[in-house]
């Protein structure tokens, strides 16, 4: 009798850890699409910033490579996307005008969502790999994650606008009374 409860019990602990292991790799493959999703926003706001700042500089390379980017099919985005990188390494990333402001902040969000994106298909790969879930198929309702290989591009200094100096306080023209003891 106390046989079939080991048993009962040893199918329920292996149920829950399938279970587990199902929500997991369902969990990270979620999480890699969304990130793919968000970078691919990241590399979109980064192309159109490039654009209204070669815009207002006169760089023809620049705004190739931006128009470039922004056009680009699917199998071609990654080589568009490293030669923006390329054409925004070689331009100054400095200036208080808000276009520049707005390149430098999407550039520097492209490098973070790219290592978010990058750790999240690390993961679901791993999930993957792992022996139960192979043999059981649990991945295959979800494509397999891809990296996405472009250039590293250097993280972009912050620009830094100093704020107005503080007017200098006030200071009365009468001297207070001192008060009076009750």
């Amino acid at each position: 009798m106390w046989w079939v409860l080991g048993v009962v019990a040893a199918v329920v602990l292996l149920a829950a850890y399938l279970g587990w292991t199902a929500h997991r790799v369902e969990r990270v493959h979620v999480r890699a699409q969304s990130a793919e999703r968000a970078l691919d926003a990241h590399l979109m706001r980064r192309a159109a910033a490039a654009a209204v700042v070669a815009e207002q500089s006169d760089i023809v390379e620049l705004y190739a490579a931006a128009r470039l980017a922004l056009d680009a099919e699917a199998d071609e985005r990654e080589s568009a996307e490293n030669d923006l990188t390329r054409q925004l390494q070689a331009v100054s990333l400095t200036g208080a005008d808000p276009a520049m402001r707005t390149l430098v902040a999407t550039s520097r969000r492209v490098v973070l969502a790219r290592q978010v994106h990058t750790d999240l298909v690390r993961d679901a790969l791993t999930a993957r790999r792992r022996p139960l879930v192979r043999a059981l198929r649990m991945a295959r309702r979800y494509p397999r994650p891809q990296y996405f290989d472009i250039e590293e591009p250097p993280m972009p200094p912050a620009i830094v606008i100093p704020a107005p100096a503080p007017a200098p306080a006030a200071v009365p023209a009468v001297p207070a009374a001192p008060l009076e003891p009750v």
